[in-house]
């Protein structure tokens, strides 16, 4: 296990101002800061932080840092405390400032292009920091190093103060807090939920570190460190479900000066979850390691099943989606220079990565089978029985391949489909209910809208295999709609409907469906979600009429909006609606259909491992993980019609 341990660590150990290369300015960040952190909603807020945490972590990396506190204060600004090396302070060679000012200031300012401060790095590309800077209204920096207390101050990117000598420190690390500028983003809420999903990860890929995430706005806050590292993350994982052997395969080395770590357990559950990273960035696409990972469990399964005869000489191989079914697994690699595919960092692109994944997974997962026959059967009972399955999931499959139209089914209402031919321009509402299906159908525009009504609830996708699901009219139903297919033959090109929208009543039956609608989506047509191609409307809580009761004078669509309506009209009746149906074809199409006022909003999937879990204990067979999860969560519920 040493050889592994040496990754990263045969560098310079002093990391000094001489090792922050520059490449260019800042000009353009505050003016395209899109390019930069990807959005200036949520998504770029919460960015700012992992820019700032990712230095700490690339401190963890080497070794050196093993404390790391994020802090949301009540103005929600940011405090990032680390106790690494501490930003260098001495005089940048070139600029003849200091260098932490030189990191702060200068886009692609940094010591991961070649100046020896880091042999592995998440944050390859230098703008951390200084975008950081760039976009936040004030930022303040405090090094300890070299026995002093360094303290800085920048608004908007600027330096207002020189680097100054503030105290005395008998240790070394980095605190940096900045608050995001309003002039930028679109909203400066940060939510506790996100930070704490990305930490707790952070936390489990870098095995002993304690991460602290602290919110002074709610005095809330959580400790995160994981001595088992990636082996308490599939556990973790697989918390809720039930694991088919007691153990979680691990092993853990290095190849080529590639550090590889795998860590596997399987589950009674019938999906797949593969969770990869390459130098802690969470490559969702997957890539070269997943590829050798997969290629070597599929080889390594077939040899021990026809060696101890589970699989006889006349029969065919198992299939990769076969050995994986009920697999959930998490891979990291470290190398020194990863390379991904696109600007987002989410596809691992090296191609050595996979041939050294594969020989090395081989090698420890055949030993592991061999050394534990017991577990190993149950390994390869498990993929037997899915094989079966896809068999039978493969006739069924056959049923659901029509390229526009569906076919005979027993629904009550069919696809009404749209003239419209371009996906771009097409949207279809998936509708609960023969009474919202009516009035869908009649106040849609034609051209550009398609309705495909649901009767009830749809098959739980999280208790039942593929065969089973494809055995469902209503799924099928969808599947033909969309076509684009399910699971392994799931074809993004082939969509019908660039926007497929999911229409339920405000309600307890209405949240079910839309939260089962939803699982099959993630499980089955993840791509759609990651394309962006799913909406939740939302109808109207609220009509406001006159006192003849005849006219509707507004609507609301929570209790903040009907209050503050209901001061406006005044002697006004409020009726509150209970489901879809009671809106008659125009009142459905101003409210919620019309592009011009509907509100709709669009299902991303920030989080794999957030929305695997609220999946499995929404959808799963145990009780407990779902009792525990409403008891936390009742206090948000609002507008609960039982």
């Amino acid at each position: 296990m040493s050889e592994e341990k040496a990754i990263g660590r045969d560098i310079n150990m002093q990391y000094e101002a001489e090792q922050i290369q520059v490449l260019e300015g800042l000009e353009a960040v505050r003016k395209r800061p899109g390019m930069y952190i990807g959005s200036t909603g949520p998504k770029g807020l919460h960015h700012l932080v992992w820019e700032i945490v990712d230095n700490s972590i690339d401190e963890a990396l080497i070794g050196i840092c093993k404390n790391i506190e994020v802090m949301i204060r009540k103005d929600n600004s940011i405090t990032v405390i680390d106790d690494g090396r501490g930003f260098p302070v001495g005089i940048h060679p070139k600029l003849g400032k200091p260098a932490v000012e030189v990191a702060l200031t200068v886009l692609h300012a940094g010591s991961k292009f070649g100046g020896g401060g880091y042999k592995v790095s998440g944050g390859l590309h230098g703008v951390g920091v200084s975008v950081v800077n760039a976009l936040s209204e004030w930022l303040e920096v405090e090094v300890r190093r070299d026995g002093n207390v360094y303290r800085q101050r920048y608004e908007r990117g600027t330096p207002v103060t020189k680097l100054d000598i503030i105290g005395e420190s008998q240790t070394t690390g980095s605190t940096v807090t900045f608050k995001p500028d309003a002039e930028v983003f679109d909203e400066l809420e940060y939510n506790f939920d996100t930070l704490e999903h990305r930490l707790r990860e952070l936390a489990f890929l870098n095995k002993g570190i304690r991460i602290l995430l602290k919110d002074e706005r709610y005095d809330e806050e959580k400790t995160f460190q994981y001595d088992g590292g990636i082996v308490s993350f599939v556990s973790y994982l697989n918390k809720n479900k039930d694991p088919l052997h007691k153990e979680v395969i691990y092993f853990e080395t290095s190849k080529d000066d590639v550090g590889v770590e795998i860590a596997l357990q399987y589950n009674s559950s019938y999906t797949e979850n593969i969770f990869s990273f390459a130098n802690n960035i969470n490559t969702l696409e997957g890539g070269t390691h997943t590829s050798g990972l997969k290629t070597a469990l599929t080889k390594v399964i077939n040899d021990y099943a026809r060696k101890y005869k589970f699989v006889k000489e006349n029969e065919p191989n198992l299939l990769g989606e076969d050995v994986r079914e009920g697999l959930t697994a998490v891979i990291s690699v470290k190398i020194v220079d990863p390379q991904f595919e696109g600007q987002t960092k989410t596809k691992l692109g090296n191609t050595e990565v996979r041939g050294i994944v594969d020989s090395i997974c081989v090698e420890y997962f055949e030993a592991f089978l061999e050394e534990n026959p017991s577990s190993a059967k149950i390994i390869i009972d498990k993929a037997l029985t899915a094989a079966r399955a896809r068999e039978a999931a493969k006739k069924a499959r056959e049923l659901t391949r029509r390229k526009s139209v569906l076919e005979s089914t027993s629904l009550p209402g069919k696809l009404a489909d749209c003239s419209e031919k371009d996906p771009a321009l097409s949207e279809i509402y998936i509708v609960e209910g023969d009474s919202a299906g009516g009035s869908a159908k009649q106040g849609r525009d034609r051209k550009f809208q398609a309705i495909l009504p649901l009767r009830g609830k749809i098959l739980n996708v999280e208790k039942a295999r593929l065969d089973k699901i494809l055995s469902s009219e209503q799924i099928r139903a969808m599947i033909t709609a969309f076509g684009a297919g399910v699971s392994d033959d799931f074809n993004l090109d082939k969509i019908r409907y660039h926007k497929i929208i999911i229409m339920t009543d405000a309600d307890v039956d209405g949240s079910h469906i839309r939260t089962l609608l939803l699982t099959m989506l993630y499980r089955y047509m993840r791509p759609v979600i990651e394309a962006g191609y799913i909406y939740i409307a939302q109808p109207p809580l609220y009509a406001l009429k006159d006192k003849s009761l005849k006219k509707i004078l507004d609507y609301a669509y929570n209790d903040k909006e009907m209050e503050k309506k209901r001061a406006q009209y005044k002697d006004c009746h409020i009726q509150r609606y209970k489901g879809l149906g009671e809106m008659n074809p125009e009142q459905l199409w101003d409210t919620t259909m019309n592009p011009e006022n509907r509100i709709i909003l669009q299902v991303t999937l920030e989080d794999a491992v957030a929305a695997d879990e609220i999946f499995t204990i929404l959808m799963g067979d145990k009780v407990e993980p779902r009792r525990e999860f409403i008891e936390h969560n009742a206090k948000y519920v609002r507008n609960l019609d039982v």
